[in-house]
């Protein structure tokens, strides 16, 4: 994965998680993953337990007649729809995992179905499982890209969480009455620092995370309702920000940015701000902006294991980049490594060629992109895949 393609899965976690909240953004989220994960169409569908039903919540690149083929006849005959009761949760299966792909051609699922579609192969994973039912997401790959390879699977497994929660929200979200409190609470949620700007600048809430950001004040602060910055260079980063979120809603810029801030205890953290429709004849206190603080911090929302996997990256190369991420110089890192700065700097030149990366900012600019913005919570919670 390049620093251009991680750049990428970072802003369609963005989409996937705006779309949990605006169900008129599902469809186009939808085409961004399979296009990301390098497929032709997409669908999201579920099948009770009992295998007696099904579900398409989603597509994208389906023709109505396949869906509806599918439904009726094929379902019974798709070789990969069960699969994931014997597998792990997180694991994409693909037809090679079931069966030789010669074997699978000379089937009439993929004859009759899957060939007419101009596909060759497809892929699945699991989005939830239960003991009423299992939530899928399956993908085709068109002929021309040939049959599923391990980029594709990889890419599949690292979207499924991000899939799994945005689905989990939108159920939430829709459940209730969309008031104030109720959205509240599902912001409170979070782990990611969440606030709404008005067209001044002024907050008009930040949810828990964010109102714990400004309570430590090593980055923000809330000085009445306005945000402040602890040092020049993070307050620059903010008011640009804005700026250009702000000539967003009368130009074609675009509407969300990004950047990375140091606290003033050396934490960094990536600022993300992005623009709110709105409309013209609203009065200004309503919220225009809506700004993300996350720490870039390797925890184990981060996946390091995904992220090693991803760039193929070896141990002592993820340690180095894990300590990029949470000290910084290279120095720090020797010290606090035990070993050589020039075997730090060689790790380093190491992982800017895998990943593309061309400045140490770009490195944890990717490893931010992989975190998950849910609070870790801890006991006996009821929470499924």
């Amino acid at each position: 994965m390049t620093i251009l393609q991680a750049n990428r899965f970072s802003s369609l976690v963005g989409e996937i998680y705006d779309a949990a909240a605006n169900p008129a953004l599902r469809s186009a989220a939808l085409e961004q993953v399979s296009n990301f994960v390098g497929g032709c169409a997409a669908t999201i569908l579920s099948r009770d337990a009992a295998g007696l039903a099904i579900e398409i919540h989603q597509h994208f690149g389906t023709d109505p007649r396949f869906r509806q083929l599918y439904r009726d006849r094929y379902v019974e005959l798709d070789p990969l729809l069960d699969r994931h009761l014997h597998f792990a949760a997180d694991q994409t299966v693909g037809v090679t995992d079931i069966m030789p792909h010669s074997d699978f051609v000379a089937t009439s699922f993929y004859r009759e179905w899957v060939e007419p579609q101009g596909a060759i192969d497809l892929a699945t994973v699991a989005l939830e499982r239960s003991g009423a039912r299992t939530t899928i997401l399956q993908v085709l790959r068109h002929r021309s890209r040939g049959t599923v390879d391990d980029a594709m699977r990889e890419r599949m497994r690292l979207l499924a969480p991000h899939l799994q929660r945005s689905r989990v929200m939108g159920r939430q979200i829709g459940a209730r009455s969309h008031t104030v409190d109720d959205l509240a609470d599902v912001l409170d949620g979070l782990s990611t620092a969440i606030c709404l700007l008005d067209a001044e600048g002024r907050v008009v809430h930040a949810n828990a995370a964010g109102r714990r950001l400004f309570a430590d004040a090593n980055l923000l602060a809330m000085v009445g309702d306005r945000i402040v910055a602890r040092n020049t260079q993070t307050d620059k980063i903010f008011r640009s920000l804005l700026e250009i979120v702000s000539s967003s809603e009368i130009e074609s810029a675009p509407r969300r940015q990004v950047g990375l801030a140091t606290s003033i205890d050396g934490e960094h953290y990536l600022l993300h701000a992005s623009a709110l429709k709105r409309e013209r004849h609203l009065s200004r206190d309503i919220a225009t902006t809506v700004l993300f603080v996350q720490k870039a911090s390797m925890v184990s929302s981060l996946v390091p294991d995904a992220i090693a996997a991803a760039f193929r990256l070896t141990p002592s190369e993820l340690r180095v980049m894990m300590a990029i991420v949470e000290i910084g110089g290279v120095p720090d890192i020797a010290a606090k490594l035990g070993i050589a700065e020039t075997t730090v700097k060689t790790h380093l030149g190491r992982l800017f060629e895998k990943t593309g990366a061309g400045r140490q900012a770009d490195l944890v600019k990717i490893a931010a992109g992989f975190a998950a913005p849910f609070v870790q919570r801890t006991g006996s919670g009821n929470d499924t895949m």
